[in-house]
């Protein structure tokens, strides 16, 4: 029940992307048994982890 809350309060953004970026998107979420919405919601999460990461130890 709580995944369905989630998906529901997901955002959908236009984004533009080179032909050359789409096919190493692809080629790479394809590895990772992702769809390449999948493989972009991932990297873009793991960037704001290590963002905050970064940020945390900054800030000491």
């Amino acid at each position: 029940m709580e995944n369905k809350d989630k998906e529901k309060g997901k955002k959908q953004v236009l984004l533009r992307l080179s032909p050359s970026l789409w096919k190493e998107l692809a080629a790479w979420a394809e590895d990772d048994f992702r769809s390449i919405n999948g493989q972009i919601e991932y990297l873009l999460t793991e960037c704001v982890k290590q963002r905050k990461k970064t940020s945390a130890k900054t800030n000491i």
